[in-house]
C-alpha cells in the first residue's frame, strides 16, 4: 500500500500538560524550568512574545516574568512522560506505522489518500487528542519525512497568523515549489549552521534553491546526508521510520544536586539511586550490562577549588540487577572521593551492554533465577504503586526527594502534582 508521512507535534508540550489539570493557567503566561529550577525550558506563546529566550536563566528574567504575572513552574517529568504515552497511543490508532521521535513528536505513515482526505484525517486526529487528552497538537503531512517537517512548520506559521487550526498537507508541484521558496535554507531539517553558511556563500537562501542544486555538488560539499535531504525535498523518500531504536552502547544516569554535597555519605546515596535507576532502565529495555563507571564533579565555574574524577570497573557477569551496580558504585567512589570539596553532580555510566538472554545453567543458576524473580516483583510493585515505591536501602528512603529530603536531591519547589501516576496526588473536584 502506498503511504505518506505525517508528523504529529504537541504544541508547547510541557506548558500544555500543566494547563490540562490547572485551568487557571490557560489564560496566563507559563514558563517551565529545568532541573534545579535553573533555566526556562518551555514557554507559552505569551512568554515567547515577551522575548524570553529558550534556556534563559530564570534569575536574569525574573523582573520580566513577574511583570507579565507569569506562572513559573518546576519541571514535572513524571506527568509529561505519562501524557506523552497517552498521546502516542491515540496517534498509533490512526497510523499504519509509528516512530516515537521524541517526548512531544511522532512520525507516522498514513494511506496515500487525496489531499482533501488527508486534511480530514489530520483534523480528526487533532480533535481526538484535544478531546481525550487535552493537549493541542499540530499535524504536517508530506510524501517524505522532510516534507512532513516542512508542512508542520507551515502549519505552525498559519495557526499563529490565524489561517488554520494547526494542520497542513504538503501540496503537489508547482504549489510545493512556492511553499519551499518561503522556507529559509537554515530551517531545513538536518541542515546545520555550518552548511547554512556554505549555502549562503553559494547564493542559496531557500529550500527551493537548495533542492535545485546539482547532485554532484551537494554530495561533494554536504556528503550523502545532504544529498538525501535534497532528494527528500524533491519528493523522493530516503528516510524510513525508525520502528526499532538502535541498540544503545552506554547508559548514563546523573543529576546536578539541588545544593552542594560535602559528605561521602551523601554522594554514596546519590550514586546508589542513579545505579538503581539505570538497572531499572536496563530491565525495561530487556538488556544487561557488565561495565560501570562512577563520576563526581564540583561546580565548573565560580569560586574554586574545582575537582572532577571518575573510575570504571567490570562486574563478574552481565546483569540487570540493581544490587551489583550499587555495590560497585560505592566501591568506586572510595579512591576518587576528596574531602573539603563541595560537589555539584554525580552519576554512573553503564557500558558493555547487550540484549538479555537466558543464562547458561551452572552451579549458581538457581540463585540467578531467584534474583530475576525478585527484580520482576520489585518492578511490578513500582509500576502499580508508583516509581521507586520499593528500592534498595542504599539509595535512601523512597519519596524523600525535595527541599526537606535528601541534601543532594534536585530543587523542584514549584512542581505541580503528578496527577496521572500517583494516587495521593489525584486532582480533587469540589462540588
Amino acid at each position: 500500500m502506498e503511504s505518506v508521512f505525517a508528523l504529529v507535534d504537541c504544541e508547547n508540550f510541557y506548558v500544555s500538560c500543566e494547563r490540562v489539570f490547572d485551568p487557571s493557567l490557560r489564560e496566563r503566561p507559563v514558563a517551565v524550568l529545568s532541573n534545579n529550577d535553573g533555566c526556562v525550558i518551555a514557554r507559552s506563546e505569551e512568554v515567547k512574545a515577551a522575548g524570553v529566550p529558550m534556556g534563559a536563566p530564570v534569575f536574569k528574567w525574573r523582573e520580566e516574568l513577574d511583570a507579565m504575572d507569569a506562572a513559573v513552574l518546576s519541571s514535572n517529568y513524571t506527568l509529561y512522560g505519562d501524557m506523552s504515552r497517552r498521546v502516542h497511543a491515540l496517534v498509533e490508532e490512526e497510523a499504519l506505522a509509528l516512530e516515537h521521535y521524541s517526548i512531544d513528536e511522532a512520525f507516522l505513515t498514513l494511506p496515500d489518500l487525496s489531499r482533501p482526505h488527508l486534511q480530514q484525517v489530520a483534523d480528526r486526529l487533532r480533535r481526538k487528542i484535544l478531546r481525550r487528552v487535552g493537549v493541542p497538537i499540530r499535524v504536517g503531512i508530506g510524501p517524505t519525512k522532510t516534507l512532513a517537517k516542512v508542512a508542520d512548520e507551515n502549519a505552525k506559521a498559519r495557526k499563529r497568523a490565524g489561517w488554520g487550526p494547526g494542520t497542513y498537507v504538503c501540496p503537489d508541484e508547482p504549489e510545493r515549489e512556492e511553499l519551499l521558496s518561503r522556507v529559509p535554507v537554515g530551517d531545513i531539517w538536518g541542515i546545520g549552521s555550518a552548511y547554512e553558511e556554505t549555502l549562503h556563500e553559494k547564493g542559496v537562501v531557500s529550500a527551493a534553491g537548495f533542492r535545485a542544486l546539482p547532485d554532484p555538488w551537494i554530495r561533494s560539499e554536504m556528503t550523502v546526508v545532504g544529498l538525501r535531504t535534497a532528494w527528500e525535498l524533491r519528493g523522493r523518500s530516503c528516510l524510513d521510520l525508525e520502528l526499532v531504536r538502535p541498540d544503545r552502547k552506554t547508559m548514563i544516569r546523573s543529576r546536578s544536586f539541588g545544593g552542594r554535597v560535602e559528605s561521602k555519605a551523601g554522594l554514596r546515596e546519590a550514586l546508589a539511586k542513579h545505579a538503581q535507576r539505570a538497572a531499572e532502565k536496563l530491565r525495561e529495555e530487556g538488556r544487561v550490562a557488565r561495565g560501570i563507571k562512577t563520576f563526581i564533579t564540583t561546580k565548573r565555574f565560580g569560586d574554586p577549588p574545582y575537582y572532577s574524577n571518575g573510575l570504571a570497573a567490570s562486574l563478574s557477569t552481565h546483569t540487570a540487577r540493581a544490587a551489583p551496580f550499587v555495590k560497585a558504585s560505592r566501591r568506586l567512589l572510595e579512591p576518587i572521593y576528596r574531602d573539603r570539596y563541595r560537589y555539584k553532580k554525580a552519576g554512573v555510566m553503564l557500558y558493555d551492554i547487550r540484549p538479555a538472554r537466558p543464562h547458561q545453567e551452572s552451579l549458581f543458576g538457581r540463585r540467578r533465577c531467584r534474583d530475576e524473580r525478585l527484580m520482576d516483583a520489585v518492578d511490578q510493585i513500582n509500576r502499580r504503586y508508583g516509581a521507586r515505591s520499593v528500592g534498595l536501602a542504599a539509595a535512601g528512603l523512597p519519596g524523600a526527594d525535595g527541599p526537606l529530603g535528601r541534601s543532594w536531591s534536585m530543587t523542584r519547589q514549584r512542581r505541580s502534582p503528578r496527577y496521572t501516576t500517583r494516587w495521593d496526588e489525584l486532582p480533587v473536584a469540589t462540588a
